[in-house]
């Protein structure tokens, strides 16, 4: 019968594929503020946290409150910030999409109005505003894939700062292991082939399938890898 799959233990939800949330230093969202108007706010410090990829900014705004936000490049501590529908369109701003001109970089971006922003939140990434039509803004993604969003989506100013941190070379798995342990990534990714029967459909010593990947819709948990349900496989003939 072998055991449950190693994606199908950690799909569960337990404390042992769980990170503990006191690992992380913040929750990056956007303050809510009204409608019209904006309020100011002034960088105290940058923060880095195991839960982002680019550095965070605290932020103090004039009515006492602090939030952290993404930092963007170029920023520095000392500088001011505005946020809210009147905001200028400068670096650090949070203004919503209908206020951004065309070919403007942007990041950290709201799916929906007032969820806190959900794209575009890597380091060194940054969206582009390509049009409008009616109330809906085409965003230009980092994976160069378009989407349409609400005209009443916020986001920040500018690029996520760190972008040069890709490029640096891990060298040896040590150092990959300690990044993805930090944010709860499955690392590493084995091949089902690789594995022992006991612990993949797929494993044993032929280090190839050996059968049909194709299963069933209705497949039991401990089954169902592969082509899932998948219409054809293998190459088209040629008419």
């Amino acid at each position: 019968m072998g055991k449950r799959l190693k994606q199908q233990r950690r799909g569960k939800g337990s404390l042992a594929y769980r990170k503990p949330p006191n690992t992380f230093k913040a929750d990056v969202r956007f303050k809510k503020v009204q409608a019209q108007g904006k309020i100011y706010g002034e960088v105290l410090e940058f923060i880095d946290d195991p839960g982002h990829t680019g550095p965070l900014m605290r932020v103090k705004y004039d009515d006492n409150s602090e939030e952290m936000l993404i930092a963007p490049e170029g920023i520095r501590i000392g500088d001011r910030i505005e946020e809210g529908a009147d905001a200028s369109v400068s670096l650090g701003n949070i203004l919503p999409l209908s206020k951004v001109p065309e070919g403007m970089p942007v990041y950290n971006i709201e799916s929906l109005p007032g969820d806190g922003g959900k794209f575009v939140r890597a380091c060194g990434a940054y969206a582009t505003i390509i049009g409008r039509v009616g109330d809906k803004v085409n965003v230009l993604l980092p994976s160069k894939k378009t989407i349409e969003l609400n005209i009443n989506c916020r986001a920040e100013i500018g690029a996520v700062a760190g972008g040069g941190v890709t490029s640096q070379p891990i060298m040896k798995a040590g150092k990959s292991h300690y990044i993805m342990h930090a944010i709860n990534a499955k690392w590493p990714v084995n091949r089902g082939v690789k594995s022992n029967p006991v612990d993949h459909p797929f494993g044993g010593k032929q280090h190839h399938k050996g059968a049909s990947s194709m299963v069933s819709r209705n497949a039991p948990p401990g089954a169902k890898v592969g082509h899932i349900a998948a219409r054809r496989v293998g190459r088209r003939k040629r008419g």
